[in-house]
């Protein structure tokens, strides 16, 4: 392999890093439940271009939330021990191509959506309003941890546009699950910047109520979250392989809440990063089985 091909495999690496793709498996299980819901509850033809259009516009959209993200926190990602070896601060990658790569994922998804039909061309500048805009929240706001979770809930909503053109409220109980879901571990992971936030008045729950309320407000999203869950079962009538994953969901959403105290947060990436990833993957392949058997 050639210098220049090093050089390229380390700027990809780089901005992968920088915008954290693995972390992907939070939402995107999501959006192949949306798609799947579609295709066989609704009994819509399957087509394979459509499924990558919809994996396009979930890269594109992220890619462009992260990207943005980490250049408008740059300053305060560079002061906190936490994050200070992040790309930006560590001078990896320069802000201004942090923001043209932002730029460049908003127009690929926007210019994808055109190519799926008309509402998700017209509602995509909703969509990406709604991720961008998250980047500014944490200055204004506490409730930053909700707005994360409504640009996630998007995924599959998002996904069942793509194929059927028109909403329905099982992909929404689906939405509204991911939606309080991803605002519940958001404030679990926002525990370690507590102090931090605070310091540099940056709003947060934990930094607003402390870590105990904090966590108190966590647990009552992920019971709300459950609840979707199971009210999407019940609606839809699905088989028992859904009731398995769903049975394995809650059961990692409360495994993490056993795992994170106030007082010690020694375990909050594990809680973060390896339980919610799993809890993800699972449910959504045992929803989708349940949906194509």
């Amino acid at each position: 392999m050639s210098i220049g091909q090093l050089t390229i495999t380390g700027r990809i690496k780089n901005y992968l890093s920088l915008i954290k793709f693995s972390h992907t498996v939070f939402a995107l299980p999501f959006a192949f439940i949306g798609f799947t819901l579609a295709v066989a509850y609704e009994q819509k033809t399957f087509q394979w271009l459509l499924l990558v259009k919809m994996l396009l516009c979930m890269v594109f959209a992220r890619s462009a939330a992260m990207s943005f993200n980490r250049y408008l926190d740059r300053r305060f990602d560079a002061m906190n021990p936490r994050t200070a070896k992040r790309e930006i601060p560590a001078g990896i990658i320069t802000p201004g191509n942090a923001l043209l790569f932002t730029i460049i994922n908003s127009i690929l998804f926007v210019g994808t959506t055109w190519f799926i039909n008309p509402l998700c061309f017209y509602l995509s500048f909703v969509a990406l309003f709604i991720i961008l805009f998250y980047s500014y929240t944490k200055r204004i706001t506490a409730l930053c941890h909700i707005v994360l979770g409504i640009g996630l809930s998007l995924s599959p909503i998002g996904a069942y546009l793509a194929v059927t053109n028109y909403f329905s409220i099982l992909p929404l109980l689906f939405s509204f699950s991911v939606l309080t879901w991803v605002s519940g571990f958001d404030i679990i992971y926002a525990l370690q910047d507590e102090e931090f936030d605070k310091g540099q008045q940056l709003h947060s729950i934990p930094a607003a109520l402390g870590p105990a309320r904090a966590l108190a407000v966590s647990v009552i999203l992920h019971l709300l979250s459950a609840s979707f869950v199971i009210a999407a079962g019940i609606l839809g009538q699905f088989n028992w392989l859904y009731w398995v994953g769903a049975l394995f969901y809650i059961s990692m959403l409360t495994y993490q809440h056993l795992l994170v105290k106030p007082n010690d947060l020694s375990k909050v990436n594990i809680a973060f990063a390896n339980t919610n990833g799993i809890a993800s993957v699972v449910f959504a392949a045992c929803t989708i089985l349940s949906l194509l058997l």
